[in-house]
């Protein structure tokens, strides 16, 4: 009986995905006020080239905020649950700064929160019952 409670208790437990703040920058909206926008970066992945090769890296995006300079500043190294997922846009182009090279691309990343993802896993079940192998539909006679 109590290894079957641990197990549960082992299967309800969530593992939550974080972001970190890694910086800050100051904008200009539409209409010239200044804010702050937070710069937040996910885990290490590996990814797989266009010509094949594997390399690490981390995807990064921004997310505006209501901190004056002071708060972002303390926000930095800040751990946030979510991710960041590539979504698809209108196409356009980006400059490398390093090489110079123009890139046409058709997705950005942007910050998804904890609770966004649990709001499209609703219809999960929480934990799976210990015995649930033992379950046998019932067939109507």
């Amino acid at each position: 009986m109590f290894s079957s409670v641990k197990r549960i208790k082992c299967l309800t437990q969530k593992l939550f995905i974080m972001v970190t703040v890694i910086g800050y920058d100051k904008r200009l909206s539409e209409d010239g006020r200044e804010f702050f926008t937070l710069t937040i970066q996910g885990g290490v992945e590996v990814v797989q080239s266009q010509n094949g090769n594997l390399y690490m890296t981390a995807r990064k995006s921004s997310i505006p905020s209501t901190f004056d300079e002071e708060g972002c500043k303390l926000a930095v190294g800040t751990e946030i649950p979510g991710k960041i997922e590539k979504v698809a846009c209108e196409e356009y182009e980006y400059v490398n700064k390093d090489t110079g090279e123009v890139i046409s691309l058709s997705h950005t990343y942007q910050y998804v929160s904890e609770e966004k993802k649990q709001d499209k896993q609703s219809s999960m079940p929480e934990f799976m019952p210990v015995d649930f192998e033992q379950n046998v539909p019932v067939v109507a006679q």
